[in-house]
C-alpha cells in the first residue's frame, strides 16, 4: 500500500472546503467578454439630440427653453437627460489613474476634490442586448456605462458614445473599435 495517497475521507473534505471558498469568493470569475463594434459619437447640441430652442406656441420668446423637434415627443420639453434619468457625461480619469502619469501637465487640474476619482462616460446602447449598467471600455474613449438608448443604435454591435463638445464628437466620427463589455 502506497503512504502518499490520502484517505477517501480526506480526500471528500478537501473537496467540500474547496468548494466552499468558491462560494465564499463569489464563484467563478466572470471573464468579461470583448468584440469588434461600430461606435459613433454625440454630445447634448440640437444637431445631435434633437432639440429646438423656444416652442412656436410662444411664438419662440421663450428661448432660454429647449424642445423636442422631431418624434413623437416632439413640442415637448428637453431636459437633456438619458433615458435612464441621469445626466450624460464624458468618462473622467481622475487623480489616480494612469493618464495622469502619462499627462503629468493635467496634475493641477485634479487635485480639486470633485476629479479625484474615475468616472465612467455615458453610452447608448441598445438595451435589449446590453441593459442598464452595463460597463464597457471602449478602447480610445475609456470606460462607459450603458445609460441611454438611441433612436438609431440597433442591434448588439452598433454603441453611441457621449462626449461633452460637438467637435470632439464630430472628430470621433463613426469607428469600428475594440470593446470590452462586463455585464452586470
Amino acid at each position: 500500500m502506497n503512504r502518499y495517497l490520502l484517505s477517501p475521507w480526506l480526500m471528500k473534505t478537501v473537496f467540500v472546503l474547496f468548494g466552499l471558498s468558491i462560494l465564499l469568493m463569489g464563484g467563478c470569475a466572470r471573464q468579461p467578454v470583448g468584440r469588434m463594434m461600430e461606435t459613433t459619437a454625440y454630445c447634448g447640441c440640437s444637431q445631435c439630440c434633437g432639440w429646438e430652442r423656444g416652442s412656436w406656441t410662444y411664438l419662440k420668446l421663450d428661448f432660454w427653453n429647449r424642445y423636442v423637434s422631431s418624434g413623437p415627443q416632439a413640442g415637448r420639453p428637453y431636459l437633456g437627460l438619458t433615458a435612464r434619468g441621469t445626466d450624460p457625461r464624458e468618462p473622467a480619469p481622475g487623480l489616480f489613474s494612469w493618464d495622469t502619469v502619462v499627462r503629468p501637465w493635467m496634475l493641477p487640474f485634479r487635485l480639486l476634490p470633485w476629479s479625484w476619482f474615475a468616472e465612467d462616460g455615458t453610452i447608448a446602447a441598445d438595451t435589449r442586448y446590453y441593459p442598464f449598467g452595463t460597463r464597457m471600455y471602449v478602447e480610445g474613449y475609456g470606460w462607459g456605462r450603458v445609460e441611454d438608448r438611441g433612436g438609431a443604435i440597433k442591434g448588439p454591435d452598433r454603441i453611441d458614445l457621449y462626449f461633452d463638445s460637438h467637435q470632439d464628437a464630430r472628430q470621433w466620427g463613426r469607428r469600428k473599435t475594440w470593446v470590452r463589455i462586463e455585464k452586470p
